[in-house]
């Protein structure tokens, strides 16, 4: 199993009515759609980390290799199996992906 972990920032937002909200958005992807928002951090860091394995899945699914972003924003590591590593919500947090290796014939 191939692990992408992906740099987050999270910032403090309104919603389109003045409420308070956050902004999470993963500079690697960003130009492709990484980006979300929620009432809370927790609810943004949920979404954020949902959209990061959509884009990266559709990648994977369709053989194109995965944009590059800032150096220090996308980890790539090889493992076997792993629980994806539980977020901090009140940093700056990385958002692990784990999907399987694809198979040249497979999807």
């Amino acid at each position: 199993m191939k692990t992408y972990s992906f740099k987050v920032v999270m910032e403090p937002d309104e919603d389109a009515h003045g409420n308070p909200a956050w902004f999470a958005h993963c500079q690697a992807l960003e130009s492709i759609g990484g980006a979300t928002s929620g009432r809370t951090q927790e609810e943004a860091l949920r979404r954020i980390n949902e959209v990061v394995r959509m884009i990266v899945q559709e990648f994977i699914e369709e053989g194109k290799p995965l944009p590059e972003g800032p150096r220090d924003s996308v980890e790539v590591e090889e493992v076997s199996q792993r629980e994806p590593a539980k977020p901090d919500p009140h940093t700056h947090t990385p958002c692990p992906v784990g999907l399987p290796k694809r198979r040249t014939n497979a999807v």
